[in-house]
């Protein structure tokens, strides 16, 4: 992809994040330097929670942007039966994160900010996740094989419990990866212009 000058920076410590803007085939380097607390208002609608902890984290960026420069972060939440799961903080979380997602349909919301130094813009994406009834025992060994703890609801689809818990989905799997490359390949063009 031409960035026609522009340094594209990605401010995640995501390496599923890194792989997938890697395969739009763009220059860019990883910074994330950032004093973003991740929390919102408990008002906030489900829906865009993601959106409001992706902007925080591209404003609560380390340094001001030069005029070459766009940084893209990202944040993705799962949503089942008006429940917000983000990543687990323990084996304890994990495991019940998964047993309530078993034999259910969930959301994926993942949103994307892209901002220079003139403006910004943020878009999100929405994917539905049907998972199968799992067994406790598959539930213990996925955790204690793969320890899920930096993915929202607790597992990624990429991984073994996706091969064998998923049934279908709706929506694009790069979305429930975490980076809807098709929005941010739409959105890095309109910035590099």
């Amino acid at each position: 992809m031409e960035t026609k000058g522009k340094k594209i920076i990605l401010g995640s410590n995501s390496p599923r994040r890194r792989e997938l803007l890697g395969g739009l085939d763009v220059d860019f380097t990883v910074d994330t330097g950032n004093n973003f607390t991740e929390i919102y208002d408990p008002e906030t609608p489900h829906e865009r929670i993601p959106e409001v902890l992706s902007e925080g984290k591209s404003f609560g960026f380390h340094r001001e942007l030069a005029d070459d420069e766009i940084l893209i972060t990202s944040d993705t939440l799962v949503l089942c039966d008006g429940r917000v799961m983000g990543k687990p903080h323990s084996y304890e979380e994990a495991f019940e994160m998964l047993r309530w997602l078993s034999g259910k349909e969930h959301k994926v919301i993942t949103a994307v900010t892209l901002r220079d130094s003139r403006k910004h813009e943020t878009s999100s994406d929405v994917a539905i996740v049907h998972f199968k009834e799992l067994t406790d025992a598959e539930i213990e060994y996925y955790i204690n094989t793969f320890k899920p703890y930096d993915k929202a609801g607790a597992y990624g689809i990429q991984e073994w419990i996706g091969y064998i818990g998923i049934d279908r989905i709706e929506g694009s799997y790069f979305t429930i990866m975490g980076f809807p490359v098709h929005l941010v390949y739409q959105k890095l063009l309109y910035f590099i212009g």
